[in-house]
Parts: C-alpha cells; structure tokens; sequence
C-alpha cells in the first residue's frame, strides 16, 4: 500500500508540474500576440503620420501653385 500511496503522491506533483508548464506556456503565448497587437499599432500610427504630413505638403504645393497662377 506504500508504494501506492508514494505513486499517488509522484503522480500528483507530477501533473502540478504539467499544469505550471502549460499555464507558463499559454501566458507567453498571451504576451506574444500582446506584444505584436502593440507594435502593429505602433507601425499604424507612423503610416497615418506619414500619410497625414504627405497630405498637408501637397496641399501646401497646391495652394502656392494656385497663388502663383493667380498673380
């Protein structure tokens, strides 16, 4: 019966240990895709950056072209 007992007790902690495992595995999982929600947005907000400053300079060419032709 002690053998059956140590087994239990082996197993048990055994399985603790799979569920620790899992449970890290799964958390870096979340970080990950955290991580990478995070730098696309990131990369997002450079390309509206870039789009919105290309937008006032061909509006600021336009507009002295207009003013050009007018006088």
């Amino acid at each position: 019966m002690q053998y059956l007992k140590a087994a239990g007790i082996g197993s048990t902690l055994l399985a603790l240990v799979v569920i620790v495992i899992a449970f890290f595995k799964q958390l870096i999982a979340l970080i990950g895709i955290i991580s990478f929600a995070i730098k696309a947005i990131v990369v997002l907000a450079f390309a509206a950056l870039f789009l919105g400053v290309a937008i006032i300079v061909f509006r600021s060419w336009s507009s002295n072209r207009r003013q050009k032709d007018k006088s």
